[in-house]
């Protein structure tokens, strides 16, 4: 193993069900880690001996399936390409940080993907790589010849006009699970209307 190996995974959002985690057990025992792991009803945790070091993975119950929280630095070159390979598996999103030789090269992942690539030389940085979005000029020229934006706000206003009264009447009769679920759903109908605006 490389000494100065060390890689630190921020910012994870990766989603999984109970087969993934279970591959995980096993390609971790294939490898010869010594680990062990628990669950409760909130948690579902690995514990992985990596050299002198403990690494605790936490996976935390999401109704049926798990996502995985915290942020980890890693510095076993082995378990490092396992995560990533749980990464790419799950198709997850995650800013993954290698520090090598006084330099650190940052990677923006979303959906399994590599979208940008920055490397830092302490106050320098530099954009090694950046996926281009796919967006066309023809695409943007019928995006504002386009009436949907329009049509969309219209129905919009009436599906917030609904959802207010359907708030106002849980909120009457003391319903809080109504309550939550329609403050939830306002507030995406209110970043939706926010965005048709710009």
């Amino acid at each position: 193993m490389n000494k100065s190996y060390e890689v630190e995974y921020c910012n994870l959002e990766l989603r999984f069900d109970r087969r993934q985690i279970q591959n995980l057990i096993r390609d971790l025992i294939q490898e010869g880690y010594s680990l062990y792991w628990s669950e409760t009803d909130v948690y579902f945790l690995i514990s992985v001996r990596s050299g002198r070091k403990l690494v605790k993975l936490r996976f935390q119950r999401v109704r049926s399936r798990y996502k995985i929280v915290g942020d980890y630095v890693i510095k076993d070159e082995k378990l490092s390409e396992l995560i990533e390979k749980l990464i790419n598996d799950s198709r997850g999103h995650a800013v993954v940080k290698r520090f090598k030789d006084r330099q650190i090269v940052i990677e923006s992942i979303m959906f399994g993907e590599i979208i940008r690539l920055v490397e830092v030389s302490g106050m320098e940085h530099r954009i090694i790589y950046q996926k281009k979005p796919y967006v066309t000029v023809e695409e943007v020229i019928q995006a504002f010849q386009s009436k949907r934006a329009e049509e969309r706000a219209a129905v919009l206003r009436l599906e917030l006009d609904y959802e207010l009264s359907v708030l106002h009447e849980a909120i009457t009769e003391g319903h809080e699970e109504i309550v939550a679920a329609s403050k939830e759903r306002l507030g995406t109908l209110r970043i939706e209307m926010i965005q048709l605006e710009l």
